[in-house]
Parts: C-alpha cells; structure tokens; sequence
C-alpha cells in the first residue's frame, strides 16, 4: 500500500512539474511590457526566447517585472539598452546584472560621476558582456525583431564630450565626460516586428528631437514611450505630429514630486487621439499587438 502511495506522490509530482514547464514555455506573441518601477524607466520586450530590457528603473523593482514576464526558468537576457546613466534609469541594472546573465549592453560611453554607476561598471566588466555602442544608423537584429539606432551618433557624442578612459574604444564603459546633460546623449531607437514599432525614446530633450526631424529619422510609430516620464521639457508638438502614434506609454511615479506627467504633454496627446498608457495609474502595462505576418 505504502508503495502505491509513494508511486502516485511521484506521479503527481511529475505531472506537476510537466504542468508547469508548459505554463511556462514562452509563447509565439511580442510581450511589450512597461514596468511599474515608480519614478523611472523600464520597458521589457519579449519575443519567443528573445528577451530586451531597456533602462531598468532606480531600484530592484524591475526584478519584480522580470519575475512576472519572463519564464522562471530563463536567466538570460540576449539584449539591456541603457538610454543614458542617470539613476532613474541605470539603478536597477545593478542586480539584473548580479541576476541574470546579459548576452549584449548597448550604452554610450558617457559616465555619470556617481557611485552607483562605477558599481555597474564593475558588474558589467566582471561579466565579462559584450559592450556595444550606439550610433546613428546602426541596427541591430534579434530574431524578427529589429532595433534601429536614432540618436546619438558617436559624431554627437565625440563632439560634445571629453575622452577620460584608456583605450579607442567608445564602448568603454565612462570613458567620456560631458558638460551638456545627459538626457541628450539617450539613446532613441525605433524597436519593430513585422508591421508593429515602437518608438523608445529614454529622456531626449525638445533640441535633440528638432535635430532629429531635420534630419529627416524620425518615421510614424505605432506607439511611443513618451520622453521624461511626461516632462514639460519632453515632448514637443512636431515631434508627436511626425511620430502619429496611437498609443503612448508614460512611465511615471505616483505622486511624484516633479508634478510629471505635465498637463500641457496629456492635452497634446488627447487633442491627437492618442491612448495614454500610465504605470502611475494601472501599474506593469503588457501590450501583446497583433502583427500582421
């Protein structure tokens, strides 16, 4: 009798765990998820096993959203973009660097100057992740997802910074100093999959969104991550007239004391039509488009 209990105890527990490794097979759809990381940014794509994080909020409250949408039993992240080394941005980095095993970081050589970010260095440097830079033109390919590279070029960032490290390689880790701010080194990249895109737009400032329209790179998006986390100082009117988006996600702190999103930014996008999407309001938003193959 005994052994027939313990036969069907493993029994069960065999079909659990095959339950389980099911649930958590991932799935033929695009995951976009906006992370819920208070006052900050984090966006987690996920594609089949193809996972990108870009930026990773202040603290380690993106662990949470990585434990929520990525399977348990995948470590590994084949792609962490961070738009530019401010806290809000780069602090949670720190222990999904510690956590998970990161195949490629896209980063500016820009430093930040605080402690925080010679912590992530050390991390990234320890892991030994292949460091890429950003640059105007550049794209780069994961599966069917493909990440076109906006701003900035390593010309911008050559010319309005100071080499500090060792070494040729712009993508050393801090190697550059700059006096400008450094929402105008974030990294604006165009994310798309068959015919969705996503226009990811870190804190980029009204002066780099006019140099990029002159330039003629900005194109219609499907949806937009508005810049500054709704900042009067974001997004500007043309900007969201050339991008004619339908949705907008606002990452965003509740009660923030920045007053953020500005009022001006959410009567803009109402006066066009445009869905707003805020963490502040609804917390983790997971958009699962519908692609046209």
């Amino acid at each position: 009798m005994k052994i027939w209990k313990l036969s069907y105890a493993l029994l069960a527990l065999f079909i659990a765990l095959l339950g389980l490794t099911f649930v958590e097979k991932p799935d033929s759809r695009l995951h976009l998820i906006a992370c819920d990381v208070g006052q900050g940014d984090a966006t987690l794509v996920i594609y089949g096993e193809i996972q990108i994080l870009v930026d990773g909020g202040a603290d380690s409250k993106v662990l949470d959203c990585l434990g929520s949408y990525a399977p348990y039993n995948d470590r590994e992240i084949e792609l962490v973009i961070l738009t530019h080394p401010q806290i809000d941005h780069f602090g949670g980095l720190i222990e999904v660097f510690r956590r998970y095993k990161v195949n490629d970081f896209l980063v500016s050589g820009l430093d930040s100057g605080t402690e925080a970010y010679q912590v992530l260095k050390k991390e990234v440097g320890g892991q030994g992740v292949r460091v890429i830079s950003p640059d105007t033109g550049l794209s780069l390919r994961l599966g069917k997802i493909y990440i076109d590279i906006l701003h900035p070029s390593q010309q911008f960032v050559l010319s309005n910074s100071t080499k500090t490290g060792t070494g040729n390689s712009q993508a050393i880790l801090g190697a550059y100093t700059s006096s400008k701010g450094s929402n105008d080194f974030s990294i604006v990249a165009r994310l798309s999959v068959d015919s969705f895109s996503i226009l990811l737009t870190g804190d980029i400032s009204p002066g780099s969104e006019a140099f990029l329209l002159s330039e003629g790179l900005i194109q219609p998006a499907d949806y937009i991550k508005i810049p500054h986390h709704g900042s009067k100082n974001g997004l500007t009117q043309t900007f969201l007239d050339a991008v004619e988006p339908k949705v907008a996600l606002i990452s965003v702190g509740k009660d923030n004391r920045y007053g953020h999103p500005n009022r001006e930014i959410l009567d803009m996008l109402k006066a066009k039509g445009v869905q707003i999407l805020r963490t502040d309001e609804v917390g983790d938003i997971e958009i699962i488009p519908a692609i046209k193959q």
